[in-house]
């Protein structure tokens, strides 16, 4: 049931992390893989991001995996880059049959009316309007297809609850849920089916970039635990790479409009 074979999947912010987790589950499915990064830093992100040389080695590791795979530079913020990535799947492989809005940035605040303007725009343009955009350019290649799809876009524990100490990270995230929610509604009619991952934290070189550049939480708001129920601090990128690719397969092909936590009991918790 979690055969992909024939399958063309985009994955945005793939050169690390959960995209390159996504990147080699996927394709060790049967897919073929088109991956992208912005692979630069971005004015406001305080941690260093993705290099062309880590985009390089997802390229590499799925190839030697034995996957097909392509994979460009690209911003999430632009439209332009996001129909290039589109455009690079259909000359290279054909089709769109999934997409994996992954891409994202995070950020640590004082409290949410202290979040300098720039870096409360930067936070939704990367997370919330680069996952549109993702979305924008490749679903009307998906009904041209007329063969349905999924989308998966990565939100976060903090879209579905508060999130003190970084604010505009959760109204981000927040905003996927009604993004997810809405797609789902409108592309029900071409089969294509629409949901978020919601993970607790993960074990990435975002989060071990911010954990060396700002304290894990900038102020010991009252009731703010962070902790998981289960007893683990921080899962690990295949952990959500699991679920996704139960969320793509035909396992879930009657799946849509859902928000699919992978939080190992923090929302429970919380």
């Amino acid at each position: 049931m979690t055969s992909l074979d024939g399958k063309v999947a985009i994955i945005t912010g793939g050169a690390r992390g959960q995209g390159r987790a996504h990147a080699l589950t996927l394709a060790a499915a049967g897919a073929r893989i088109v991956v992208c990064d912005v692979a630069a830093p971005i004015k406001n992100v305080q941690y260093a991001l993705a290099t062309p040389g880590d985009l390089e080695e997802t390229i590499q590791l799925v190839k030697e995996a034995g996957g097909e795979i392509a994979g460009m530079q690209a911003d999430v913020r632009s439209s332009a880059d996001m129909k290039a990535v589109a455009d690079l799947a259909v000359s290279q492989f054909g089709r769109i049959d999934i997409l994996l809005a992954n891409a994202g940035i995070h950020d640590h605040c004082e409290s949410t009316i202290e979040i300098e303007d720039d870096a409360w725009q930067t936070m939704l343009d990367v997370n919330l309007t680069g996952a549109w955009k993702a979305c924008k350019a490749v679903v009307p290649v998906m009904i041209e297809g007329g063969r349905g799809g999924s989308i998966v876009i990565t939100s976060s524990v903090d879209g579905l609850g508060a999130s003190p100490s970084w604010g505009h990270y959760g109204a981000a995230k927040h905003g996927l849920q009604g993004l997810k929610d809405t797609l789902a509604f409108e592309l029900a009619d071409h089969n294509i089916r629409v949901n978020t991952v919601n993970p607790t934290g993960v074990n990435s070189p975002m989060a071990e970039g911010l954990s060396k550049v700002l304290p894990h939480v900038v102020r010991k708001w009252k009731h703010n635990d962070r902790t998981n129920l289960l007893d683990v601090m921080m899962l690990e990128p295949q952990d959500i790479s699991d679920a996704v690719l139960w969320l793509v397969s035909d396992g879930a092909k009657y799946v849509t409009g859902i928000d699919l936590p992978i939080d190992a009991g923090y929302l429970t918790k919380h």
